[in-house]
């Protein structure tokens, strides 16, 4: 089948089984193809191939509601609603987005990036429906790792109570992003092994299927001798005593299973869970053996091999070179830990991990509980370093106002991802954080310009006694900086003058010192002399060295990979007009709207950061300081 062809999910309803299992082994080669070139989510979309179709045979989308949860798994759901011949483009700048989209299809009923969200949206599409007295399914599909997320246990209670009529997916692939964690990972682990209750309830199941709906008592009848099959056999289950009809477990990649459960539950009155039981990876072997996370999301790869396609790079990741100081840390002292919400493969923490398992924490897609976890550590003697992504930190703001800062503890927290990230796009760029978290007292915010200034920050914060954040970017760093053996901390809030100013000033810190640097060689070329200042504390200021610039009356550029909104140079007007001066200054930073995905070089230029745009801004404010300076004379 040629599945650029494909408008819409409707020719779904007209295919035999044998059909849409041809159908499935065409998606997952194209998928295969497709993502070998492109890089995208591989391993969670070939896992939900056969379940996507169902959902799509049994469903009628976009009247009925698919919500897919994260978002990671809608591919297949992006072809069956006409947008294979976009795949091309996918995570590519002005291309296919890698996460549901509505303005990309009216079958993307609801946007999702972040975990544990499709539950509540689900909630709230039923009480819209049943109050405009409309009729449609509400199918909320959620993986088992995003279960273990607050927001969703928090959704499926409210729905259990609610009693109202949505259709929860459990798509238990036994993964996340990383293997899963904690008690409900168990538990689920027993219902997809307890072959005895699987039996039994399929059976009782069976017959009340085959009862008409008019037959209540019957029907009644049935729902008690399953009720009894179940306490007979296992001690309850989790989701039937929430309220819900538990249907499973169901084998995700046999259709007889699967169209005959969804059929049946689009029947049941109030709320059902269908425990669909997949393999991720399913189809493509390197994918399918994976149990580390490496497939979850992946750039380029040969697919013969499965040999990821990497541009040779020298240096090592930030995230490497932060969590390998945390490590040395640790190895000198013994209450040093280490937290992470899901993410001991992306933050690069398994040499941790393996070298402390006592001392390593995972505890699943729960920041929320990571950041209050951390304070409780903190607390009780112990030196937490919370490895965190900046998009996901944002789920935590309460717990670090509240809990951390407010009580002044010391807990590191490593922000990684902030900045630009590319291909995941609006739901995941770091670029809030630094105005999110500069309002919170007790807070030291501060990012390195190089690796040896990365150490420099982590023994400075590990030193403090209270709240350190250490932003660091996506990618490798620069493998400029000589590692030194004996790491001394910084002064806190103390800025470095890279190149002293003369005619003005830039600014900045982390990742976009590398413009400024290209912008100041650049300007004086022009004979303009552009001093530089790697201000790595971004809160405190070095209010020292802004008071000296500031007297000197020469224009001031701040430059930040972050929203310009209450950020960074927000900070340097905001003490300048407290302090009383006048002197010019222009901030360069992103403006005040989500940034969509693509080349992080091509974004930044797209919103004027670059070399040649502060250049240009330094041409611009120099020749207006002097016409200030000579109407004034």
């Amino acid at each position: 089948m040629d599945l650029t062809k494909i408008k819409n999910p409707a020719f779904l309803k007209q295919m035999s089984i044998p059909e849409m299992e041809q159908l499935a082994s065409e998606i997952r080669q194209f998928l295969i193809q497709s993502t070998s070139v492109t890089g995208g989510h591989i391993g969670p979309n070939l896992g939900v191939v056969e379940l996507t179709i169902a959902l799509h045979y049994i469903f009628d989308s976009p009247t009925d509601k698919l919500i897919w949860d994260v978002g990671h798994q809608s591919y297949v759901h992006k072809i069956l609603t006409g947008r294979a011949t976009q795949f091309n483009t996918l995570r590519q700048h002005g291309g296919l987005d890698g996460f549901p989209k509505r303005k990309e299809s009216i079958h993307d009923v609801f946007e999702t990036g972040h975990s544990s969200t499709s539950l509540s949206a689900a909630a709230g599409m039923a009480i819209a429906r049943d109050l405009k007295k409309e009729s449609y399914h509400v199918v909320p599909i959620i993986g088992d790792g995003a279960l273990t997320g607050g927001m969703a246990l928090e959704a499926l209670n409210h729905i259990g109570d609610m009693n109202k009529n949505v259709i929860v997916v459990l798509n238990d692939n036994n993964m996340s992003i990383a293997p899963n964690v904690g008690a409900m990972h168990t538990m689920l682990g027993k219902l997809r092994t307890s072959n005895n209750f699987k039996r039994a309830k399929k059976d009782v199941e069976t017959m009340m299927k085959r009862i008409p709906q008019a037959g209540d008592k019957i029907a009644g009848l049935a729902e008690r001798i399953k009720d009894s099959v179940k306490y007979l056999l296992v001690q309850g289950t989790f989701f039937e005593e929430l309220g819900y009809t538990y249907l499973g477990p169901v084998n995700g990649h046999d259709y007889h299973d699967l169209l005959q459960n969804l059929q049946y539950a689009k029947k049941v009155k109030g709320p059902t869970l269908i425990h669909v039981v997949t393999t991720k990876g399913k189809g493509y072997e390197p994918a399918e053996m994976d149990r580390s996370g490496l497939w979850h999301g992946t750039g380029p790869y040969k697919i013969d091999t499965g040999a990821f396609i990497k541009p040779v790079e020298t240096a090592k990741p930030w995230s490497a070179v932060i969590s390998d100081g945390v490590l040395r840390l640790a190895e000198r002292d013994e209450r040093v830990v280490a937290i992470t919400p899901a993410m001991p493969v992306g933050s690069k923490l398994t040499a941790f991990q393996q070298r402390f398992p006592d001392r390593f924490f995972d505890v699943g897609i729960a920041e929320q509980h990571a950041v209050t976890l951390s304070a409780g550590m903190a607390a009780s003697g112990l030196k937490p370093f919370l490895a965190i992504y900046s998009t996901f930190l944002q789920r935590g703001y309460d717990q670090v106002v509240h809990d951390v800062c407010r009580q002044n503890l010391p807990v590191m927290i490593g922000i990684d991802r902030a900045g630009l990230v590319g291909g995941d796009g609006e739901t995941h760029q770091g670029i809030f954080d630094i105005s999110f978290l500069r309002s919170i007292p007790n807070l030291v915010l501060a990012m390195p310009k190089d690796e040896t200034e990365a150490l420099q920050l982590l023994e400075t914060g590990f030193m403090h006694d209270g709240p350190f954040a250490l932003r660091y970017p996506r990618g490798h760093s620069s493998g400029m900086s000589e590692l030194v053996s004996e790491v001394q901390p910084l002064p806190i809030g103390q800025w470095e003058v890279l190149i002293e100013p003369f005619d003005c000033v830039i600014i900045t810190f982390g990742a976009t010192l590398q413009m400024a640097t290209e912008a100041s060689h650049a300007l004086l070329k022009r004979g303009i002399r552009a001093g530089l200042v790697n201000a790595r504390f971004l809160k405190p200021l070095d209010e020292k060295m802004l008071v000296r610039i500031l007297d000197k009356q020469i224009p001031i550029i701040t430059v930040e990979e972050a929203l310009l909104a209450g950020g960074f140079g927000s900070a340097v007007l905001e003490f300048a007009e407290s302090a009383g001066y006048t002197s010019i200054i222009q901030r360069l930073g992103l403006p005040d709207a989500f940034i969509p995905h693509g080349d992080v070089q091509q974004l930044l230029k797209e919103n004027g950061l670059s070399a040649e745009k502060i250049s240009q801004t330094a041409i611009r404010l120099c020749q207006q300081n002097e016409k200030l300076r000579k109407t004034t004379i």
